[in-house]
C-alpha cells in the first residue's frame, strides 16, 4: 500500500514536470512570435502615431518591410518610440529587436550598437519661416544672432558645433515638434535636422506656406538600421531585407508615397555597406 502510494505520487510528480515543461516551451514560442521595433512617433513623412493611433512613415513601412522578411506579420509587431537620445539604450537593453527611426550611421554610434544598410541618405538642412531670408548660406550660421533649435542626441546638433557653426546659438529640444512650435512662435530662427524630416514637417496640412526649407546641404545624413552589436545573423537578416525591397520597388513606392507631397527629391537608395 505504502509502495503504490509513493509510485503514485512520483508518477503525479512527472506528470506536472513534463506539463510545466509544455506550459514553458509555449510561452518563449509566443514571445518570439511578436517583435518590438523603435521608431519615432513625431516626423511626419517618416515615422509618425496619428491621433487615431496608427503608425505611418517611409520608416515606418521600411520597418513593416523588414519584419514581415523576418517572419513577422504587422500584427505582431509592437512600436517602441525611440527618442534621438535613447536609441543605444533601447537597443543595448534589448527593449527592441532593431530600430528604424532616421538613425545616421556614425563611428561614435557604432562603438555601442550595429547598424544594418544603410537604406536612404538625406542631407542636414535648415526650416526657417517663409518670409525669412536671413540665411544665404552655411557662414549666416556662425552667429551668436540667430537661434538655432535642435535635438537632443542628435547627430544635426552635434555636426552644428563640431563641424560648422562652432559659435552658433543652439538650443536643443527633446523633439523636433518643439523646435517647430518655437520656429513658429518666432522663439527660434531656425530648425536644423535632416532635409527628410524638415520636409515632412513642411508638407504637413496645418503647416503649408508657413515655412520653407532654406537649401543647405551641411552632411551627408546615411539612415541605417540599429541593431545589438555583434548580431551578425540579424544585420545580414536585414541587408537582404532591404535590397530585396529595393529590387521589388517597394522601397520606390515608399519613398514616393511619403516625400511626393513635400516636392522631396530624395536621392536613389544608397549601396549597402554594413557588413561584418
Amino acid at each position: 500500500m505504502t509502495l503504490r502510494k509513493h509510485g503514485l505520487v512520483a508518477a503525479t510528480a512527472v506528470v506536472l514536470a513534463l506539463t510545466a515543461t509544455a506550459c514553458g516551451g509555449d510561452a518563449s514560442g509566443s514571445d518570439e512570435e511578436k517583435i518590438n521595433i523603435g521608431i519615432k512617433f513625431d516626423q511626419p513623412g517618416l515615422g509618425l502615431k496619428t491621433q487615431d493611433g496608427e503608425y505611418t512613415g517611409f520608416d515606418v513601412d521600411v520597418a513593416k518591410y523588414v519584419a514581415k522578411e523576418l517572419g513577422y506579420d504587422e500584427e505582431d509587431i509592437t512600436w517602441k518610440q525611440a527618442p534621438s537620445a535613447e536609441r543605444e539604450n533601447m537597443i543595448v537593453n534589448g527593449d527592441v529587436k532593431f530600430i528604424a527611426a532616421t538613425y545616421t550611421i556614425n563611428d561614435e554610434r557604432k562603438e555601442r550598437v550595429d547598424f544594418a544598410g544603410p537604406y536612404f541618405l538625406a542631407h542636414q538642412d535648415l526650416l526657417v519661416r517663409s518670409d525669412d531670408d536671413t540665411v544665404r548660406g552655411e557662414e549666416d550660421l556662425d552667429s551668436s544672432e540667430m537661434k538655432l533649435c535642435s535635438v537632443t542626441g542628435s547627430t544635426s546638433a552635434q555636426n552644428v558645433k563640431k563641424d560648422f557653426a562652432p559659435e552658433a546659438n543652439l538650443i536643443n529640444y527633446g523633439g523636433y515638434s518643439e523646435c517647430l512650435t518655437g520656429l513658429e512662435n518666432k522663439a527660434v530662427d531656425a530648425l536644423t535636422t535632416d532635409d527628410s524630416i524638415l520636409a515632412g514637417y513642411a508638407a504637413q496640412e496645418e503647416h503649408q506656406g508657413k515655412f520653407k526649407l532654406a537649401g543647405l546641404s551641411l552632411s551627408d545624413e546615411p539612415y541605417g538600421i540599429g541593431l545589438k552589436k555583434g548580431d551578425t545573423e540579424l544585420q545580414e537578416k536585414i541587408n537582404d531585407a532591404l535590397k530585396k525591397m529595393v529590387d521589388e520597388g517597394a522601397w520606390e513606392e515608399a519613398a514616393k508615397k511619403h516625400f511626393g507631397p513635400a516636392n522631396y527629391e530624395y536621392e536613389p537608395a544608397p549601396e549597402i555597406t554594413e557588413t561584418n
